[in-house]
Formats: C-alpha cells, sequence, structure tokens
C-alpha cells in the first residue's frame, strides 16, 4: 500500500531535507522511524526539499510498503521514535498514483521577520532579524510584478539544478503583525533559494535601499549577480502543499499562528 503524510519540523539542528553523509537530515530521522513502525527498510519522497535550517509544518511524504498497520499505527509509531524537533501530524492511505512531489500543483511558504531594534531570544531560531525599520507597504507595492508566470533566473541560487527557471506566483503577499513583517508566496514550484532570494529583494526595498521598481528590474535582468542578498534560513517556514481534491489529503491550511508561538501572544 501507499502511505502519505504530512511532517512537520524545526529545521535549526537539521542540513536540509535531503540524506546526506555524516549530517543529521530530516529524511533519515523520518525513513529510520517509519521503517521501525513497518519492520523493513523503506524510502519516502516529499513535495519539496528544504535547505539546512528552514522549517516545515506542511511538508507531505509518501512511501510503500507491504506491512500492513493502521493509519493510526503509522502516525502513533512513527512520532514514537522520531525526535522532538520532528512530527508526524497525519497520515491517510492513497491510490498507488498519488505522488508526493509530482501530484502537487501549489506550494505554499512564508517567510517571518522579526522587525525590531532589539535582537530577539526565545525566537532566535524561528525568525529573521532586522533590525532596520521595513515599509512594509513598498515592499508589498514591489511584490505586485513577481506575480504570474515568470523567468525568475535572478531569484534561483547558483547551484539551483532545475532545468528550467519558468515558475508561476499565484500569490505573493506582504503583511505586518506588531513587530513581525510576514512574506507569504504560493506558486506551482520553487526554485532553490527563490524565496530566501525574494525575500532579501524585498527587505532591501523596505528598508529604502531601493524602490519598489528593483523588484521587478531585477526580474528582467535574469542575472543572480543582479539581485540582492539571500536572507537566511531560519525565517523560512514550508506552509503547505496543495494536491487535487480526489486524493482527499487532511492538508487543510494550518493555522500560520503556528509557525512562532510568539506571533500567537502578539495577536
Amino acid at each position: 500500500m501507499r502511505i502519505a503524510l504530512g511532517i512537520e519540523y524545526q529545521g535549526r539542528q537539521f542540513s536540509g531535507w535531503q540524506i546526506q553523509l555524516g549530517v543529521r537530515t530530516v529524511q533519515e530521522c523520518v525513513e529510520r522511524a517509519i521503517s521501525k513502525v513497518a519492520n523493513h527498510p523503506l524510502r519516502v519522497i516529499c513535495a519539496g526539499r528544504t535547505d539546512t535550517g528552514v522549517h516545515a509544518i506542511g511538508q507531505v511524504v509518501h512511501f510503500d510498503t507491504h506491512a500492513e498497520r493502521s493509519i493510526h499505527s503509522w502516525q502513533s509509531g512513527a512520532n514514537a521514535n522520531l525526535p522532538s524537533d520532528v512530527s508526524v501530524r497525519w497520515a491517510h492511505q492513497v491510490d498507488d498514483n498519488f505522488h508526493a512531489r509530482f501530484s502537487a500543483v501549489r506550494r505554499q511558504y512564508r517567510y517571518l521577520i522579526y522587525n525590531h531594534r532589539v535582537r530577539p531570544a526565545i525566537a532566535a531560531h524561528q525568525v529573521n532579524w532586522d533590525y532596520r525599520p521595513l515599509n512594509e507597504q513598498a515592499m508589498s507595492d514591489a511584490s505586485a510584478s513577481l506575480l504570474g508566470e515568470h523567468d525568475f533566473s535572478s531569484y534561483r541560487a547558483y547551484a539551483c539544478q532545475a532545468k528550467s527557471a519558468i515558475r508561476t506566483i499565484y500569490r505573493l503577499d506582504v503583511t505586518r503583525m506588531g513587530d513581525y513583517v510576514m512574506i507569504d508566496v504560493e506558486a506551482n514550484a520553487f526554485l532553490h533559494h527563490m524565496v530566501r532570494n525574494i525575500a532579501g529583494v524585498l527587505m532591501a526595498i523596505g528598508a529604502g535601499e531601493h524602490s519598489p521598481v528593483w523588484a521587478a528590474e531585477v526580474l528582467e535582468k535574469k542575472d543572480r549577480q543582479l539581485g540582492g542578498v539571500t536572507a537566511p534560513p531560519q525565517g523560512l517556514y514550508f506552509v503547505r502543499v496543495v494536491y487535487p481534491d480526489t486524493y482527499a489529503l487532511p492538508c487543510s491550511t494550518p493555522d500560520l499562528r503556528y509557525t512562532n508561538p510568539v506571533m500567537a501572544v502578539s495577536e
């Protein structure tokens, strides 16, 4: 059978999602835990790989197994064998044609900025701290030029292995909640460092270093060297994955305050 899981993790102590020799990764932890429940080795496929230090509250994976377990057993058994910074939020049996990566139609990320002159302590590894006063309206005005289908070569990492830089952004919102500025991006797919590079450009605009038209100018050049600084990973959250309704996955939009407990207090 094929099982899908909803995964949440705190990325601080992980060298990203994908298994790498000699370092701690989310994939390794999840596969080890699920293999204990199944009583045989298995591999999981994720909806989207995340980098070192990046968090997730809506990662989705799937795996195939011949072991017969209840849905509750897959979830509770995995959590019993996972470290405290990873959790299986739900489990669901799916058809064999479901694929965590290729069946996805949209993905959503949030970049969370603590905008205050004093650095945070409790949330230090859960947000990006920017002491410069950020003008969220200027950032929002700039983001409009990135909506739609574009060549995002200027907004991807040099090491990006994607064959095409064409992506479609359906939503790009910049909002403020007290001392927190949030950048929410929803697209069909993302390039390596795409959200962090967008955040870097928008933060430079919000700080008054560039006018809002700079975001469009960077996009048009299709040259990463002309873009802004890549924003740090600790402010980035993989929020959710959207699949066709036919799969009936329990992928409802999470309460985004949950990305950081301090945010709930600030409301």
